[in-house]
């Protein structure tokens, strides 16, 4: 063979190799064109939406049998890598631990010395829970509200001024029911209900939770320890739900001050006036006595 002859067979190679490399571009970019920013193949001007017949494969063929070229360029659309983020090392989401599952709730707190807690049950209501801020306000003194989330939900605004004045915000449960009557599921919607409308106005979810009637269960304390929160009671009832004379309240919140002790007041759920007027009274008179009226932290 001359040296002529194959000088010219090798740029015949050449040319063969250029042109399949052209023709492999071309059909790079043609696939880009048609696929979309999500990767799903895209709409040629004029021509039928992906979502037609023509951008899956013919029924019954195949898997490869595709027809058209928008079906061509679904199967040489770019790897999905490309699109998508790297989130393998990403750090774990921070997620706060919940609380161990309680047998019975707190009846009192300890290592506080002469501090007492001041509960109210059953709000918010706009009939009496301002007027029950109004003291605690002109006094400096916070409590906990264990709201109900159908009260809750209609006036939220009360909920942010519990929270701008210091006060803790508690679940009460959704609607008052009996707990141990309910199934699982029904405790896990009072509860989770209750807790999405509080951190809904507030921001955070509930730390603290009172079972209505004072009546838990293993289901309760479960499910409430999920949603993480801590159970909490009472020492000293003050019977206000019977709507007693005020005289009737002071007296039993009196007899009943001691170091760590939690009283149960109500804020709704009846008239509660009566209620309005005994803390005026024996609020002031724990102060002189050297109490300290305090949230529990957590």
């Amino acid at each position: 063979m001359k040296k002529d002859e194959t000088t010219t067979g090798r740029r015949s190679l050449l040319r063969l190799a250029a042109a399949l490399g052209a023709t492999t571009a071309v059909g790079v970019f043609t696939t880009d064109r048609l696929t979309g920013p999500d990767g799903t193949p895209a709409a040629a001007p004029g021509g039928p939406s992906p979502a037609g017949p023509a951008a899956g494969p013919t029924a019954g063929g195949p898997p490869g049998a595709a027809a058209g070229p928008q079906a061509q360029a679904a199967r040489l659309r770019p790897s999905a890598y490309r699109l998508q983020p790297m989130t393998g090392y990403a750090p774990p989401a921070f997620r706060k631990a919940i609380p161990p599952v309680r047998t019975r709730p707190f009846l009192h707190l300890t290592g506080v010395g002469r501090s007492m807690v001041l509960t109210f049950d059953d709000g918010p209501d706009p009939r009496y829970t301002p007027d029950i801020l109004a003291v605690l306000r002109r006094h400096g003194c916070r409590a906990m509200f264990f709201v109900c989330g159908e009260m809750a939900a209609a006036r939220p605004d009360l909920l942010k001024e519990m929270a701008e004045d210091g006060h803790v915000v508690g679940n009460h449960s959704w609607s008052h029911p009996l707990v141990p009557k309910l199934r699982p599921s029904r405790i896990r919607q009072e509860l989770g209900s209750t807790c999405d409308v509080i951190e809904q106005a507030l921001g955070a979810p509930p730390l603290w939770y009172r079972a209505p009637y004072g009546a838990w269960n293993r289901h309760s304390f479960e499910i409430g320890a999920e949603l993480g929160m801590e159970p909490l009671a009472w020492t000293v009832d003050t019977l206000d739900w019977k709507e007693p004379p005020a005289d009737s309240i002071v007296r039993r919140v009196l007899d009943g001050a001691g170091p760590g002790v939690i009283v149960l007041n109500h804020d709704a759920g009846g008239n509660r006036s009566h209620t309005v007027a005994a803390l005026e009274r024996y609020l002031p008179e724990l102060l002189d006595a050297g109490y300290s009226i305090t949230v529990p932290r957590r």
